[in-house]
């Protein structure tokens, strides 16, 4: 099948990307930064969704949207949300699809992160909701994987500073984060496998969403 990927350089988008071609099918990759991917089967377009001209492509039949910013400014509702949306767009609304999933976060349901990180996470579940909606006719399923801590370069410097990561971590109920590569064998089962679940938005965080603290 062919399968496009936003954000595909590096971190959770590289992870899914790799899994993709490992199980044989093609994929185009979109990132503003340049190609990290070998592979026969891999075609790279150093693209920022949020500013460049989208190029023509084949059929699409996965669309996988995993480009991000966290930046604490408007800039994240331009590229998480404003951007993603261009994107499914262009991409998603034709005879072709299958899936397509939205990797959202677990601070789109809780709030709890910075205003307009929250707030643009939050706005891609209403709207994958709402492209869930519109793929019905087409047979095409539209979920969302919110993550909630995971291990990637982003948050390196909560991970290696050993007081603050143990923060992190006793705010889960498993103590662990994901690695990217939980997250990519979670996206290819929602896109390839299921073939009857849509419009849910999926947490995977470790319980960080169940945990609370009980005072009597």
């Amino acid at each position: 099948m062919n399968i496009l990927i936003t954000g595909t350089s590096k971190g959770i988008g590289q992870a899914i990307c790799k899994k993709f071609l490992q199980e044989g099918h093609i994929v185009y990759g979109f990132d503003k930064l340049k190609k990290t991917i070998n592979h026969q089967n891999y075609h790279h377009y150093q693209i920022d969704i949020s500013k460049d001209q989208l190029i023509e492509l084949p059929p699409i039949n996965i669309l996988i949207n995993n480009a991000g910013i966290q930046t604490n400014s408007e800039l994240d509702v331009s590229t998480n949300l404003l951007a993603t949306i261009k994107v499914t767009e262009k991409y998603a609304f034709q005879a072709q699809i299958k899936s397509v999933l939205f990797i959202a976060s677990n601070s789109g349901t809780t709030g709890s992160e910075f205003p307009y990180y929250a707030s643009s996470k939050g706005g891609v579940i209403a709207y994958m909701k709402n492209v869930a909606i519109r793929l019905g006719k087409y047979k095409a399923t539209s979920n969302s994987l919110s993550p909630g801590g995971v291990i990637t370069e982003l948050n390196k410097h909560i991970i290696d500073d050993k007081k603050l990561y143990q923060e992190v971590l006793n705010e889960t109920l498993l103590d662990k984060w994901a690695s990217v590569d939980e997250i990519a064998e979670w996206s290819y089962f929602i896109t390839t496998t299921n073939q009857s679940m849509t419009g849910q938005d999926i947490i995977i965080d470790n319980g960080e969403v169940a945990k609370y603290n009980f005072v009597w």
